[in-house]
Parts: structure tokens; C-alpha cells; sequence
């Protein structure tokens, strides 16, 4: 059984396959690391976002809270309760 040799236009086309495929796999390489850094990116911030809401839950299941709305009152709205004297410090 005779063999027959591979012409050198044969040889150039494979040639050009194995070079596309490479460049291809390349770039779907990076497509992959770009992809993985976001996901990442994004999962830190779906974490990020989970706590915020567990904390908006927790304030808005204690809005009722005699003692919340005390130091609500105190901090953010400056008042005070009856009989109690507010200092402020200046420069």
C-alpha cells in the first residue's frame, strides 16, 4: 500500500487552522479571565448589598423599639427628654 505524501498547499492549510485555532483559543482566554475578575466583582457586591438589606430589615422590624427611637431622637434629631440638659461643644 503506497502512502501519498502531503503537498505543500495541503502543508500551508493546516498550517493556517493550527495558527486560527490558536489565536482563537487565546482570545476566549481572556474573554475567561475578564469574565471570572467580574463575577467576582459582583459577587462581592451581592455580599455587600445582603448585609445592607439584612441591616434595613432589622431597623425596620425595631421601628417600634422605645429604646431605637430614643437614640434616634438623640443622635440624628438632637432632641432631649424632659428634664435632661443638652451640652454642645464648639471650638
Amino acid at each position: 500500500m503506497k502512502v501519498k505524501k502531503a503537498g505543500f498547499l495541503t502543508k500551508i492549510v493546516v498550517l493556517a487552522l493550527l495558527i486560527a485555532a490558536s489565536v482563537c483559543l487565546l482570545r476566549m482566554r481572556v474573554q475567561i479571565t475578564a469574565a471570572q475578575s467580574e463575577k467576582a466583582r459582583l459577587e462581592a457586591q451581592v455580599a455587600e448589598q445582603t448585609q445592607v438589606n439584612a441591616d434595613l430589615k432589622d431597623a425596620v422590624d425595631n421601628s417600634d423599639d422605645p429604646a431605637r427611637q430614643a437614640d434616634i431622637a438623640r443622635d440624628k434629631l438632637g432632641l432631649a427628654a424632659p428634664g435632661e440638659k443638652v451640652i454642645i461643644f464648639t471650638d
